[in-house]
Order: C-alpha cells, then sequence, then structure tokens
C-alpha cells in the first residue's frame, strides 16, 4: 500500500512537472516577444541593461533557491546528530552550514542588487512603452521567478520521493 501510495504521489508530481514546463514554455514566448518589443524602441546600451537583468534575474533566483535548500538539507542532517555521530561527521556538517549560510547571504546582496537594476531597467522601459505593455513586462518578470521557485519545488518532492520509493523496494524482500 505504501509503494502504490508514493508511485501515485509521483506520478501527481510529474504531472504538475509537466504542467510547470508548459507554463515555463509559454512564459518564454512571450519573453521572446517582449524582447523583440524592447529592441525595437530602446537605444542599444538600454536594451543590453534589459537582456542582462532578464538574463541575471533566472540565474540569481537558481542560485537562491539552490542554496536555501541545500543549506535546508545540512539543517536537517544536523538535527539528527545525537551520541553516536562522530566528531569528524559534526565538524563537516557545521563547516558546510556555516558556508551555505555565508554563500546564501552573498546571494542575498545579489538579489538586491538584481531588484535595484529591476527598478532602473523598469524606468527605462516606462519611457517607451504604454501602461499595458510595461503591466506585461512586470507580469512576465513575476511569472518567469514564479515558475522557477515552483519548478525547484517540484524537482525537491519528486526527488525525495523517488528516494523514499527507491529504499522501501530495496527494503522489501
Amino acid at each position: 500500500e505504501l509503494i502504490s501510495g508514493l508511485r501515485s504521489k509521483l506520478q501527481t508530481l510529474w504531472e504538475e512537472r509537466e504542467l510547470i514546463l508548459s507554463e515555463a514554455r509559454e512564459c518564454a514566448e512571450r519573453g521572446e516577444e517582449l524582447e523583440a518589443m524592447v529592441q525595437d524602441v530602446c537605444k542599444p546600451n538600454e536594451f543590453e541593461r534589459y537582456m542582462m537583468f532578464i538574463g541575471d534575474l533566472e540565474k540569481v533566483v537558481s542560485l537562491l533557491l539552490c542554496l536555501s535548500s541545500r543549506l535546508a538539507r545540512v539543517q536537517n542532517a544536523m538535527r539528527r546528530i545525537d551520541g553516536n555521530t562522530d566528531a569528524e561527521e559534526k565538524q563537516s556538517l557545521n563547516e558546510r552550514h556555516k558556508l551555505l549560510s555565508r554563500q546564501r547571504e552573498d546571494a542575498k546582496d545579489l538579489k538586491e542588487n538584481l531588484d535595484r537594476r529591476e527598478r532602473v531597467v523598469s524606468g527605462i522601459l516606462a519611457k517607451y512603452l504604454t501602461d499595458r505593455q510595461l503591466q506585461d513586462y512586470r507580469r512576465f518578470v513575476q511569472d518567469k521567478t514564479s515558475l522557477l521557485i515552483e519548478q525547484k519545488d517540484l524537482e525537491e518532492q519528486i526527488k525525495f520521493f523517488e528516494e523514499q520509493l527507491e529504499t522501501l523496494e530495496k527494503s522489501i524482500p
């Protein structure tokens, strides 16, 4: 029953992933349309700023999500530390925790910088785009970020349930 339940949950998660990937493709198409429009109306240096921001948006959000996920796994491992855990493993977990915490703080700084750049890009686009087009741009940025977060969350859940299923299947003779 447990194996069947895990397989069912995985099937649901795989279907959700397909939906999100479809939404991501639609978002990418809107992004391409927006990019063409921005290129048509902006000066070359302004367009370059826009493109750098959009490229960095995905990188910074992905970095933050990755670091947060890795930090959460280390914190979970640290909670499982008990009297039987050797000192070397405890030290290793503490060092990884410190390193990942520092890296996540650095990534948060990058995100704050990215937010400032977004305001600059938004100001540039406000000179050229209609209110509706500007809303479309902002919705695109928001959707792109949301989809990245949803994708990462789903991948983590799928990985977790696949590991659970594999462990369970190996434990049954």
